[in-house]
């Protein structure tokens, strides 16, 4: 099942802990509902609001997939040309040649990966000009026939201005999130 992502600005935390209370009463599972803020402080005393994690503000899964596969490149252009020129009838043969494709893919996804870390995550960047004056995004991944929900209580609040959509996490991402959400809710309360 595919799902959008509905990206909104606001200034008023209260009013969009009252909008992210109102949809799980709506059937939207907090799993669905993000709020991206530099306000860390401030938003932690909305105990209501879901905030993305420290993680999720960083680019280090998309850094590490450019890295990973800047070093497929470069692991398969060792192996053609081991492979080309005869290097690899010594006797020694190919295994040299494994090795450093091994670490030279190794070594580019982990390079990757420490880029992302210093990067902002690439879907929220064109809201960094938004965040740095104070303001707050909030969004919300949506099925197939939620999207009415959403409009309708989005009405209600005239401090969210909607800022466009995007590709939402997958649906079985969000489906296993609010399941261990349940579980540990249920078997440790």
């Amino acid at each position: 099942m595919r799902m959008t992502r509905y990206f909104f600005i606001s200034d008023d935390l209260d009013d969009l802990e009252r909008l992210e209370e109102e949809l799980e009463r709506s059937g939207i599972v907090t799993p669905q509902i993000h709020l991206l803020t530099l306000n860390e402080s401030g938003a932690e005393d909305h105990h209501h609001l879901h905030q993305v994690t420290a993680f999720m503000k960083r680019d280090v899964v998309h850094s590490t997939l450019i890295g990973a596969a800047i070093g497929l490149c470069l692991a398969t252009a060792i192996l053609i040309t081991a492979g080309l020129t005869g290097w690899h009838q010594t006797p020694a043969g190919w295994i040299p040649f494994v090795f450093l494709a091994v670490i030279l893919l190794g070594f580019c996804s982990w390079e990757g990966g420490l880029r992302g870390i210093d990067t902002p995550n690439v879907h929220f960047r064109h809201f960094q000009n938004a965040l740095q004056a104070g303001r707050h995004v909030f969004f919300v991944d949506l099925e197939d026939g939620q999207e009415a929900i959403l409009q309708r209580l989005a009405k209600r609040h005239p401090s969210l201005e909607p800022a466009g959509t995007g590709p939402a996490a997958p649906h079985w991402v969000v489906f296993w999130q609010h399941r261990l959400q349940r579980f540990f809710a249920d078997t440790f309360p």
